[in-house]
């Protein structure tokens, strides 16, 4: 039973009994009885006005939890006149427009914090209860290479060694990722409470061009003042060489026939020397490519032809799996053909004896892959990767992949090497530039 109807009653209940006492009394008594009468009618009266005070800041109350209950913040109440009321309903629209207020904030708030993930230049993976997917902007898209659905999935429906390894970090932790090539990530796990949950983001910042970026400087400077200090001293030096030799010609040509050898093996060694730096130097002194329209098959099949007697005195096949259509692409011949041949150079010495080399292109997307069934490569050496003059060989100076690194970051291709579970070393070339 309501309270309104148990006021109702309760008075009606009081003037009932105040009518039968008055008739009981005063039945004798007319004028007194009428007069009683109308003492009860303006108490039902008064008793209905008091009513009416009390039930309405109720009813006001009432209608105010439902505006709230269906989230109407644009309900407000007029004043009554009532000293009481008015009070009351000023605290009540100053609360709404205070919510209203406050929620529009918010509102603009998240729909702008929503446009900024969007466009951030970080990935941003956000994360649910239980670990699934929630939200992924475009960029964090991009460097999971994710097209498929992905709202309310876990991590292990997506096979990306960089979503891997996200998912193998700590909460509230920073790493760097190496991936294929030269790709490097920046990784941050971090939690925030929502809802009174516990809840995952993880952001994912890009390094590779600023990584290569400055790797470049740095080599370039240290490059150029080796170049610089070499030549120097070389010319010098083989000035002096020279004098030497052409004085004990003069003296006598049979003197001295072992000074006259060391110092051949020491002009040899500085000739030597001179086409080091000028290794290295090729590797910061690298032109722009000079782009044409060129058949990747014809230019595939010209490396293969070059290389062909270097891998037979190792028992090594080359294979060559070329699609029918000729494809064409535009590119710096000279510069590619290069990048190839070192590339095929270095999958030979990785055989070392009877192996096989596979030479492939494929259209969609463009890409030429190149792949032995050497020894491969350990996990400390496919870390070390593209990193400036880093060589898997004994006295290896490790200009041929940095090199080849250059040259493919002149073309924009991406690019990654990297040792397959079946064993066999893949050197996988993807191209920008479409076909013509």
């Amino acid at each position: 039973m309501s309270l309104k109807i148990k006021y109702i009653l309760f008075i009606l209940l009081i003037h009932a009994l105040i009518g039968w006492l008055a008739y009981e009394v005063l039945v004798e008594q007319k004028w007194y009885f009428f007069l009683a009468e109308i003492g009860i009618i303006i108490s039902l009266i008064w008793s209905y006005r008091l009513y009416r005070s009390f039930i309405q800041p109720l009813e006001f109350m009432a209608s105010g939890v439902d505006a709230i209950r269906d989230k109407d913040f644009n309900v407000k109440f007029v004043k009554t006149g009532s000293h009481e009321m008015d009070k009351l309903i000023d605290v009540y629209n100053d609360m709404i427009d205070n919510i209203r207020q406050e929620r529009t904030t918010l509102q603009e708030q998240h729909y702008f914090l929503e446009k900024l993930i969007q466009a951030s230049p970080t990935g941003i993976v956000i994360l649910d209860y239980d670990a699934r997917l929630s939200e992924v902007n475009p960029k964090a898209l991009d460097f999971l290479e994710i097209t498929e659905a992905w709202r309310n999935k876990p991590f292990s429906d997506f096979d990306h060694p960089l979503l891997n390894a996200i998912a193998a970090m700590e909460p509230d932790s920073s790493k760097v990722i190496a991936l294929r090539g030269t790709e490097r990530y920046k990784c941050q796990s971090s939690r925030f409470i929502h809802q009174g949950f516990e809840r995952k983001f993880i952001l994912i910042q890009e390094l590779s061009k600023e990584i290569l970026e400055a790797e470049k400087k740095a080599y370039a400077k240290v490059i150029r003042m080796m170049a610089h200090e070499v030549n120097n001293s070389m010319g010098a030096i083989n000035s002096i060489l020279d004098s030497l030799m052409d004085f004990y010609e003069m003296e006598d040509p049979e003197l001295d026939k072992e000074a006259k050898e060391s110092l051949s093996i020491a002009k040899d060694r500085n000739e030597r020397l001179n086409l080091f730096m000028r290794n290295f130097a090729s590797v910061i002194r690298l032109p722009e490519p000079f782009m044409e329209s060129i058949s990747l098959q014809k230019m595939l099949r010209d490396i293969a032809r070059l290389m062909e007697s270097q891998a037979k005195e190792k028992q090594i096949d080359v294979e060559l799996q070329l699609p029918e259509k000729e494809i064409f692409a535009r590119l710096d011949l000279r510069q590619m053909d290069q990048a190839l041949v070192n590339i095929v150079k270095n999958a030979i010495e990785a055989i070392g004896e009877k192996g096989t080399i596979r030479m492939q292109l494929i259209e969609a997307p463009l890409s030429i892959i190149i792949e032995d069934n050497g020894s491969g490569l350990t996990q400390e050496e496919a870390d070390q990767l593209f990193s400036p003059f880093f060589s898997t060989k004994v006295d290896g100076q490790g200009i041929g992949l940095t090199l080849v690194k250059e040259i493919l970051m002149h073309h924009n291709a991406q690019f990654s090497l990297r040792t397959l579970e079946t064993g066999w070393t893949r050197f996988e070339i993807l191209l920008q530039y479409n076909p013509l």
